[in-house]
């Protein structure tokens, strides 16, 4: 959580015209070294080896993201791609430009780290088998608080690996694989996704495009109307085979090579780049699939179901996502909060300031506390373990849908904090605020991953079992924690769960469907931060995480009267005082203020 003034002693002009009151920024911090958060919950998650190996990783990433990589998205924003229809001889070669920053950026992201493949193939980062689903969100974490845009590429390039992987045949993944998951720039076949169309994004079943069986492959036909990263080496797309249904029964996946094995392009042309209010650093455009070549991925008549697989792992990669500009976000009102003086005071000594900090604090700690679990679920479910999966089912969705929205709020808090700089292009404040507002519409919006929490993971999977079986569990292992405040918790989270299963029983769920996966988001990261905070104590560290779990009980599940001025602030205030401070907080003392009535 830590952060701090950055900014060295001005020149001697500087300090006549006033410019060493400006607050700094988070740049040149080292965005790893100063999350003690992440530090805390990556020793609980990660085995001991593992973790010794990828500390050096870590704190590089960390520096490139409060460094150059922060220089570079600045750039790479500031001068988004550009379509170029044909080449300079008249041929319809359309391609994009893009700013040498943005280039440089891929070359940190794909070849430095292998941030697309780490999970797929051993010896990204030295360490000889595929890295745990924890390590790559822990550094795509790092990596979304300096640059967002890029992070789709990055994603979808791994995501569309594992569709490969997992539903194409032999002789696709011989072609596919080895280029997607390089390290060599030269050699990779980044991916992309090419699904929504004029029809609209959700409604899957109206895709239009069409696939015509030819020889050993096919060829699709449409228009394809948001394609972010237009321009990826291979697309992977839903198409209706001809003589198919209609609706989502008659879709088929395929994968799409932007180049021919000869080397000539394939048949479709990216007619448009979106002109977007955020993620400007990367190409989203309209394309016209014209009897492009593209070659089947898995059984014709399960592309939903395949793609959907994809959909989930970008949904936590967005929850992720949220949680890294969340953090950023944070870091850079504790900078304005700790170097800025108003009225004779810094900032961070404002009362009404205090408890502003404290409404940004609380949601960037949950959804680190759910988006690490969930990426710790995804790796035993990868492991075989039944639970785990049907937890993995519910938590995936419930994560895109409050983070996505949370960050927007985080991202308008901080830039009110920095003030009237936040407005202002030369500060990241306004890059993060427009940044956060795409979270909410990919891969579903938040209407459509509420209903997918309580109309088909509760109702239909009773995903919310499994999950309240976890939390319960974690909760009996937060030893040192009074048992009455545990009980507290557990009550709340047993109300969340049988008010979803309530709602989800419901004929007509979807008036509720939010409230309840609210609910269900809040009650899993008391009781997540309740273990965590015991854990981390237990061993002589910080328990502030058992605070931030009170505060999310008085202020996210329990009721309270908006216009009593009964003393909860009073606790707040201290509280507060502790979560806003760099020391840890003993375990005896978050015990015994959460203990309080």
């Amino acid at each position: 959580m830590t952060a701090h003034p950055v900014a060295q002693a001005s020149p001697a002009t500087d300090a006549c015209n006033g410019s060493e009151r400006i607050a700094p920024d988070c740049r040149g911090l080292n965005i790893y070294a100063i999350d003690a958060a992440l530090q805390g919950l990556l020793g609980l998650y990660l085995a001991g080896p593992l973790r010794e190996h990828l500390e050096p990783h870590l704190q590089r990433m960390g520096e490139l993201a409060g460094g150059r990589l922060d220089e570079l998205a600045e750039q790479a924003d500031k001068h988004p791609p550009e379509l170029r229809p044909r080449d300079r001889f008249g041929r319809d070669e359309a391609y994009i430009d893009y700013h040498p920053a943005y280039r440089e950026m891929e070359r940190i992201a794909f070849g430095e780290f292998g941030l697309h493949a780490m999970t797929h193939r051993g010896g990204v980062l030295g360490w000889p088998e595929p890295l745990p689903p924890m390590a790559k969100y822990a550094f795509q974490y790092l990596f979304t608080q300096a640059e967002f845009g890029l992070m789709c590429p990055i994603s979808v390039t791994d995501t569309s690996a594992h569709l490969v992987e997992r539903f194409g045949d032999a002789a696709l993944r011989e072609r596919l694989l080895p280029r997607m998951l390089a390290q060599d720039m030269e050699d990779l076949w980044k991916g992309a996704q090419f699904m929504t169309e004029k029809t609209g994004g959700s409604d899957v079943g109206g895709i239009e495009t069409t696939a015509r069986r030819e020889s050993d492959h096919w060829r699709v036909t449409g228009d394809k109307w948001f394609c972010s990263h237009a321009d990826g080496d291979v697309a992977l797309l839903l198409a209706r085979p001809e003589g198919a249904p209609d609706g989502t029964r008659g879709l088929a996946l395929f994968a799409m090579p932007w180049r021919l094995e000869d080397g000539r392009r394939n048949a479709y042309r990216i007619v448009r780049l979106k002109d977007k209010l955020g993620t400007r650093s990367m190409a989203s455009g309209e394309i016209v699939l014209e009897g492009a070549v593209a070659y089947q991925v898995g059984e014709l008549n399960r592309g939903l179901k395949q793609m959907l697989e994809q959909v989930n792992l970008s949904r936590l990669s967005h929850g992720v996502r949220a949680a890294g500009m969340m953090r950023r976000c944070l870091n850079e009102s504790l900078q304005v909060a700790r170097y800025r003086t108003a009225f004779g005071r810094r900032l961070i000594e404002l009362p009404l300031l205090r408890r502003q900090l404290l409404k940004l604090l609380v949601p960037t700690e949950q959804v680190l506390s759910l988006a690490l679990f969930t990426a710790h679920t995804m790796g035993a479910a990868n492991d075989g373990d039944s639970a785990a999966h049907a937890a993995l089912r519910i938590l995936t969705p419930l994560l895109k849908f409050r983070a996505c929205r949370d960050n927007i709020q985080v991202a308008t808090g901080a830039m009110e904090v920095r003030g009237g700089n936040g407005y202002i292009e030369d500060w990241v404040n306004a890059r993060l605020v427009r940044d956060a507002h795409l979270g909410v519409l990919w891969e579903g919006t938040s209407n459509i991953n509420a209903l997918d929490v309580i109309t088909r993971a509760v109702r239909k999977e009773g995903a919310h079992e499994p999950l309240a079986e976890g939390l319960y569990e974690r909760l009996s292992a937060a030893d040192g924690v009074p048992v009455a405040f545990r009980a507290r918790v557990k009550a709340a989270a047993g109300r969340a769960v049988a008010f979803a299963a309530e709602v989800a029983s419901k004929p007509d769920a979807e008036p509720l469907a939010r409230q309840a996966a609210s609910g269900l988001y809040h009650a899993a990261s008391a009781a997540l931060l309740t273990w965590e905070g015991a854990r981390l104590g237990g061993a002589g560290g910080d328990a502030r995480r058992l605070l931030l779990a009170r505060m999310v009980l008085a202020h996210r599940l329990e009721p309270h009267d908006p216009l009593a001025a009964d003393g909860g602030t009073d606790w707040d205030g201290r509280a507060g005082a502790l979560l806003l401070e760099d020391a840890p907080v003993p375990l005896e003392q978050a015990a015994r203020l959460v203990a309080e009535e």
